[in-house]
């Protein structure tokens, strides 16, 4: 299922503001290194709606599951206000090498703590306070359940997460589609709407976006 038409890719990207070098090197490496992996990487206008929004909320501290080679942490680093961090969880040495080089030229590097390590267990070794403004989640689709808890618990009241790939190319209504993942997807995407302690939409945005706010 086509959740973006192709047709209308190239104008939607034209009608955004445009990624800058870096974030377009960054995009160009990804694809030419990894190119099996390269799909996982957001793209310009979903970075361009996550610095927004970070920007919005006016976040401080912010949290991201799943850093990849770095584009979604520069759009969420760029986003903070004065004196922000963002906690990069990812499992990847190789992966956060790339992000790590991008991160420098951006002026961004300052801005992020890179925890390498399940992200489980970094999650479950935050303070309990609800102290994070936004967090972004873009990683192993089963862990997605375990991820939303632990941060929604943490949010503060106001904060906003995001939940990435929550359409799965339009498999959550497939009943055919069985995946692991698609069946996680599923289960999440109905914690969200039946959760009490926040509003939420869920966006079709390229392959599904869900932005939470807790009340």
């Amino acid at each position: 299922m086509d959740i973006v038409n192709p047709a209308l890719n190239d104008y939607l990207l034209a009608h955004c503001t445009p990624a800058d070098d870096v974030l377009r090197d960054l995009a160009a490496e990804t694809r030419g290194a990894l190119p099996g992996q390269a799909g996982m990487q957001i793209t310009q206008d979903e970075g361009m709606f996550l610095t927004l929004l970070v920007r919005l909320t006016g976040a401080r501290l912010a949290v991201e599951v799943g850093t990849f080679t770095g584009y979604s942490s520069i759009c969420i680093a760029r986003g903070l206000s004065a004196g922000g961090r963002l906690l990069a969880c990812d499992v990847s040495d190789e992966w956060t090498s790339v992000a790590r080089r991008h991160w420098e030229r951006a002026g961004v590097a300052d801005r992020i703590d890179l925890r390498i390590a399940p992200a489980a267990e970094t999650l479950r070794g935050l303070p309990r306070e609800e102290t994070i403004d936004f967090a972004f989640i873009d990683a192993d689709k089963t862990g997605y359940p375990v991820y939303y808890e632990e941060l929604v618990t943490r949010l503060r009241p106001g904060g906003v997460i995001v939940l990435d790939n929550t359409l799965r190319s339009g498999r959550v209504v497939d009943p055919a589609a069985q995946d692991p993942a698609d069946v996680a997807i599923r289960a999440i995407n109905d914690t969200v709407a039946a959760d009490e302690r926040v509003e939420s939409v869920l966006l079709p945005l390229r392959d599904g976006v869900t932005v939470v706010r807790k009340r």
